[in-house]
């Protein structure tokens, strides 16, 4: 047969070799595709194991048996008849960096699998590895280029590699980003700082949210709106942002808001107010305390300087403040163990500031609101029974009334 074709021309037997090693090739590339990867994908669908279906999404396997084809072109070059040395050595050559290539997206979509598993373990919040894998893959990358490199062009890896240490200041410039990115990952994965599910806040890049994403080179963001913010990475370790991780992680949420008094009605109390708060199951106890504390002060005066002027006397202002604590201290959604003020602080053109400081024994924002919500319609619609008016800036009808 090959000395017939020899007779007709001298080519043929080589063109009918190559023609028939790369039909076998491409027989072998449908057979592993049609057979081999739908037998693997069925096997992973039935099976109740994670793992394979991660390797199956990433495509392994696919793009292992790409290297059944090129095997088979690097085994059968020397057996095709008349093939030149300098043909056989190149396509020697090419089917092998072929090879390297699959090999190369195969370990880095391998890498990439195995963060996929791993993202599913309850310690990948805490630890995340993506950064860490697409460090991987840019080191596979450069390696398998080398190889591809050398492998073509028949010359050792040895000899490109020498040649970096020429190139290590562009290098640096180039992969300056990754190098910055790289430290940063480093150091939020070991003092950890971000994980995914942490709520955030960095006002120079707009980003109040929750992280969804940890990679090497950014930090994905949802803001509350829906929208994605995107940090970089090395941004997180140069700039100051907002964890609110210890707040989920306590249990408790802060409340601190201020109800602003009128300063004109504050006031001492008569006796038959007194008499009156006594009446209330939240002062019963502030009020005899503070009687004594008051009497045993008022008693030790000289009795010429005796006069109302001189004594000690309860103030609606107090008592509403005393209110407000005991009426807190006693909420059922208010946390018993953690700090709870209520506070004058300083007044001002707005009135007496009274300040709320507490916590709520719940984080979840919704019933968080519902809670401060509740906690100061009361509050504000309790003030006029202590003599009290809220301060409030004129307004256009309070000027109308006026005529």
């Amino acid at each position: 047969m090959l000395e017939q074709l020899a007779a007709i021309h001298p080519l043929l037997p080589t063109a009918a070799g190559l023609l028939a090693l790369l039909l076998v090739a491409i027989i072998v590339d449908l057979i592993a595709k049609q057979v081999m990867i739908r037998t693997v994908r069925a096997f992973a669908k039935r099976s109740s194991a994670t793992w394979d279906d991660a390797l199956v999404t990433h495509n392994v396997f696919g793009r292992l048996v790409q290297v059944l084809p090129a095997l088979i072109i690097y085994v059968g070059v020397p057996f095709v008849p008349g093939l030149p040395e300098g043909g056989a050595r190149l396509i020697h050559n090419v089917s092998m960096g072929y090879m390297v290539l699959m090999l190369t997206l195969t370990l880095t979509a391998a890498l990439s699998a195995a963060n996929t598993i791993y993202s599913t373990s309850p310690v990948a919040k805490e630890r995340p590895l993506k950064g860490f894998v697409q460090l991987l893959q840019i080191v596979v990358w450069i390696l398998g280029g080398v190889l591809i490199v050398a492998t073509v062009l028949d010359r050792s890896p040895l000899l490109l590699l020498s040649g970096f240490g020429a190139m290590t200041a562009i290098l640096l410039l180039v992969f300056k980003d990754t190098i910055l990115s790289l430290v940063a990952s480093v150091q939020l994965t070991a003092q950890d700082m971000v994980r995914v599910g942490d709520w955030i806040e960095m006002p120079q890049f707009g980003a109040d949210g929750d992280v969804v994403d940890v990679q090497l080179h950014t930090v994905k963001v949802q803001n509350w709106d829906k929208t994605i913010t995107t940090i970089p990475t090395h941004r997180l370790i140069t700039d100051s942002f907002k964890n609110w991780r210890g707040m989920s992680q306590s249990g408790a949420r802060r409340i601190k808001r201020s109800i602003h008094i009128d300063v004109s009605s504050i006031r001492f109390q008569t006796q038959d107010e007194v008499d009156h708060f006594t009446r209330f199951s939240l002062l019963k106890d502030y009020i005899q305390s503070k009687e004594q504390q008051l009497a045993d002060y008022n008693t030790g005066l000289a009795s010429e300087v005796a006069a109302d002027v001189n004594r000690r006397r309860l103030t609606n202002a107090g008592t509403f403040r005393a209110y407000a604590y005991n009426y807190l201290k006693n909420h059922p959604n208010i946390h018993d163990s953690m700090t709870l003020i209520v506070r004058q602080l300083p007044a001002g053109p707005e009135g007496l500031p009274l300040e709320i400081y507490c916590f709520t024994s719940t984080t979840d924002w919704a019933v968080y609101e519902d809670i401060q919500s509740d906690i100061f319609d009361h509050l504000l619609a309790i003030v006029p029974e202590f003599g009290l008016r809220l301060f409030q800036k004129p307004s256009g009808s309070d000027l109308a009334n006026l005529k």
